[in-house]
């Protein structure tokens, strides 16, 4: 299996696809103005103690306070607290952490015994923001590395169970226990397998880095809440979980973006630095590789598959419901037969859609009936074995008598919804367009007021590529004749993207031309 890694830097997003033999499987998209992302660690203070739910609501700073549960506040919580209010007290210099002394056991009996409100706290978060909920936050602290986990006051060193060879578990642990500092505690990943004590040692020290600096912020801020770490980019941590032999390429879009790539690449896996790659192309970098079209025809209440067969894919705050149909697939004449092919590719479609659009929490399947019990096990295994990629935690249920199968899958973001109806830019619903046949009068008077009004020269003008096909018919074709008339500066290029009658502006520095409607000539 080949995969590659697409990154599309824009102004106000970035967006990240993963293919795997050219199929797309995985996308996110986040605001660069993101402010709370999993992993980063604030010194919080609790606002509100909640005995009974066993829990309590933290201010860090977002709109919707975040919620901490007792049970996960970690066993080294006390710990961690006390470390930290021996940083706060002095604040000319870091209290040494391996001076630094353990704290009491966590007092049993529930959150109103371990926390009283107004208190400070390190927290981090756990899962984002979802829906009406704000994040979900964690006393355990760690610091997640290419090869290990650090945790801050942990005393033990754990082994990837993926790592199958005992010898090589107990040379892990062994040379763990003999470069790791005093009140740290290691999780060894597997990709660390037959990994050499150099590069170990070298990124637990970057890790035990990351700790003092966090520890750094805590004391030169007087008054939470605040941000004391910052996770890498959602680009970073994709390629420090995911990035192992078989990535092909790595496709970038922004010269900045693709140093940071570059740099990270280079510091875990220096011989695979020439897979990343600076894409300068005109089309948009998703269209160039066909993964446009894979988004717009992958999300949307209703997927199509296998010879006619759909999904219809609901979403509610709770669960995700999924109805199977055959559609007019009618390839068996066999019924039990042509139920069992449709159920075992929806089994394959389903499995990339869970990836694709990070579907959490409880996933419930209304597969076509079968009578046999052999092809109800069958569709079960076809299940197991597709879910094995994926790498959030799931479970499996087998089929119920009504042909249900249940799935939990981990949740730590919103489900990725992206709309696929496009609303018409003309109308914007209301049903009444301007003529079409003036749509080409309306791009040259845009065209004529950004190079003879506004001095713009030099500019790229983005359309649907049915547009583009038509700009572009004939000798004498409208794009030439406008390059002609408006100099060579202006470019038209297909984004498939934008809906039919739109389009966009593009300057040569990549920002967009904003074009207000007092500067239309029609």
């Amino acid at each position: 299996m080949v995969s590659e890694l697409f990154v599309d830097v824009q102004p106000s997003e970035i967006s990240i696809a993963i293919t795997e033999d050219r199929t797309l499987v995985e996308y996110q998209k986040e605001s660069r103005e993101m402010a709370f992302s999993v992993g980063n660690i604030y010194l919080g203070r609790v606002r509100k103690l909640m005995p009974g739910l066993n829990s309590c609501f933290v201010d860090i700073g977002s709109e919707k306070e975040a919620f901490l549960h007792y049970q996960d506040l970690g066993p080294e919580f006390t710990s961690i607290q006390k470390y930290v209010k021996q940083v706060s007290s002095n604040r000319k210099r870091l209290y040494p952490f391996a001076k630094a002394t353990k704290g009491e056991p966590l007092p049993e009996g529930g959150i109103a015994k371990a926390l009283e409100q107004g208190q400070e706290i390190l927290v981090q978060i756990a899962k984002e923001p979802i829906n009406t909920k704000g994040p979900r936050l964690s006393g355990e602290i760690s610091f997640a590395g290419r090869y290990l986990v650090l945790l801050p006051f942990g005393d033990k060193v754990s082994v990837s169970s993926k790592i199958e060879s005992s010898a090589e578990r107990a040379r892990l642990k062994q040379l763990i226990h003999s470069i790791k500092p005093k009140n740290c505690g290691v999780i060894v990943r597997t990709v660390a397998e037959n990994r050499r004590v150099a590069e170990l040692d070298a990124e637990l020290s970057v890790l035990v880095r990351r700790w003092e600096e966090c520890m750094a912020q805590v004391m030169n801020n007087s008054k939470a809440p605040f941000l004391a770490y910052e996770e890498s980019s959602r680009t970073i941590a994709l390629l420090r979980d995911l990035l192992n032999s078989s990535y092909e390429a790595i496709y970038v879009n922004d010269q900045k973006i693709f140093g940071e790539i570059k740099d990270y690449v280079s510091l875990i896996a220096p011989e695979s630095t020439g897979i990343v790659h600076l894409y300068e192309g005109n089309l948009p970098i998703f269209d160039n590789f066909a993964i446009t079209k894979q988004i717009k025809s992958s999300f949307g209440r209703i997927v199509s598959y296998k010879n006619g067969a759909y999904l219809v894919i609901e979403h509610t705050e709770a669960l995700h419901v999924v109805d199977v149909n055959s559609g007019h697939r009618v390839k068996q004449d066999n019924q039990e037969e042509n139920a069992l092919a449709v159920n075992l590719g929806a089994a394959d479609e389903l499995a990339r859609q869970f990836r694709l659009r990070d579907m959490g929490g409880i996933i419930v399947i209304d597969f076509i009936d079968m009578d046999r019990p052999e092809n109800r096990q069958k569709l079960y295994e076809r299940m197991c074995s597709n879910m094995q990629r994926d790498r959030a935690r799931h479970n499996i249920l087998p089929l119920s008598k009504f042909g249900l199968m249940q799935i939990t899958r981990q949740r730590v973001r919103p489900a990725m919804d992206i709309p696929v109806d496009e609303t018409c830019p003309t109308c914007f619903g209301k049903g009444v367009v301007r003529p079409s046949i003036l749509f080409t009068d309306q791009l040259e008077n845009k065209i004529s007021c950004l190079v003879n009004k506004n001095g713009v020269h030099k500019f790229r003008l983005y359309v649907h590529p049915y547009v583009d096909a038509y700009l572009d018919k004939g000798i004498a074709s409208l794009k030439r004749r406008w390059k002609i008339k408006y100099g060579i500066g202006v470019k038209v290029i297909p984004d498939q993207s934008l809906p039919l009658l739109a389009y966009r502006f593009i300057d040569a520095q990549g920002k967009e031309i904003d074009m207000k409607e007092e500067q239309e000539l029609l």
